[in-house]
């Protein structure tokens, strides 16, 4: 049986499962991602989440590149593509395309995650996406 974190990438993001969001997601889980402050606690706020990402870039393919297991984390180095063709909050779609990278960090009991940790290029993503110059004014 594929891992938690593998079965996210893969059957959620990669192919579009979001019936696995349930079977993985603990109800009382928590998404810490600075750009996306407004999501609330839980499998709903995480399907908000992912719904967002999935209507803005609905050609997400995401790599992993790394993945480190201790006990109850895993540690996921990994790069996403896709196209811009829906709204960001604030953001027509632009028809460009993204690569970016990140990292997640989740903590998982018994087998569902309950907390993640999520560090990714927003300002690169913003810049591919000729929102921001990315020069200091």
């Amino acid at each position: 049986m594929k891992n938690p974190a593998r079965r996210i990438f893969e059957e959620l993001w990669n192919n579009k499962n979001r019936a696995v969001i349930d079977e993985l997601m603990s109800p009382d889980y928590v998404h810490h991602d600075p750009q996306a402050a407004d999501i609330p606690p839980g499998i709903d706020g995480y399907k908000q989440f992912v719904e967002r990402y999935m209507n803005a870039f609905p050609d997400t393919h995401m790599t992993v590149e790394d993945e480190i297991v201790a006990g109850d984390t895993v540690v996921v180095r990994w790069t996403v593509t896709g196209t811009h063709r829906g709204e960001l909050p604030g953001l027509p779609p632009t028809g460009r395309k993204i690569s970016l990278t990140g990292i997640s960090i989740a903590r998982l009991r018994e087998g569902k995650f309950v907390e993640s940790w999520n560090n990714w290029d927003a300002l690169g993503m913003m810049q591919q996406l000729s929102a921001t110059s990315g020069k200091a004014a």
